[in-house]
């Protein structure tokens, strides 16, 4: 009769080892792959506050790993909007409820943020923005360094396999 040794460790092995590749293995490989087209995307934003704010974050989801990048909520994500999509020509004017009560004249005598003196001139109740132009750089990070952020990810996952084992702790999720 033959004895079988182990089986209890061989199964708990198997049964931990999906978790081990997902937290181990696959995030971490997200990460170097989303590093390499966020520092990209980082290089084309027109405004600091974009290149401040631009964030990297990954998940699990669905026996998936999903890696977002984005901007951070705030002045940075407006400005990043913008910048990605351009803004269509429309007009500007002082909001009632800044203006409590004041005419915009008034308004433009107290250098009250959001007046509308351009360059030094009074412009009057509104002024007729032409739109700006889209310079995206999100975009254009992942399909021109995609191939990159592939065979980082192929680096960080070899690094981690050695001798059949997955090596190295679960790194921890960062902002990029």
């Amino acid at each position: 009769m033959v004895t079988v040794r182990g089986r209890d460790t061989v199964n708990r092995f198997f049964a931990e080892l999906p978790k081990e590749i997902e937290t181990k293995l696959l995030r971490g490989a997200g990460r170097a792959g989303g590093k390499v087209i966020a520092d990209d995307a980082r290089e084309r934003a027109l405004a600091e506050e974009i290149r401040d704010d631009l964030v990297l974050k990954t998940s699990s989801r669905d026996g998936r790993i999903v890696v977002k990048i984005t901007v951070k909520p705030g002045w940075g994500y407006s400005l990043g909007v913008w910048q990605e999509w351009g803004t269509e020509p429309h007009f500007i004017r002082v909001a009632e409820n800044q203006r409590q009560g004041r005419s915009i004249g008034r308004i433009n005598q107290l250098a009250k943020a959001g007046s509308l003196v351009i360059g030094g001139r009074f412009v009057g109740e509104t002024v007729h923005h032409p739109g700006a132009r889209p310079s995206p750089f999100l975009r254009p990070a992942l399909d021109l360094r995609g191939a990159d952020a592939i065979a980082a990810a192929q680096a960080y996952i070899n690094s981690r396999i050695a001798g059949g084992k997955i090596v190295g702790a679960a790194d921890p999720e960062d902002e990029a």
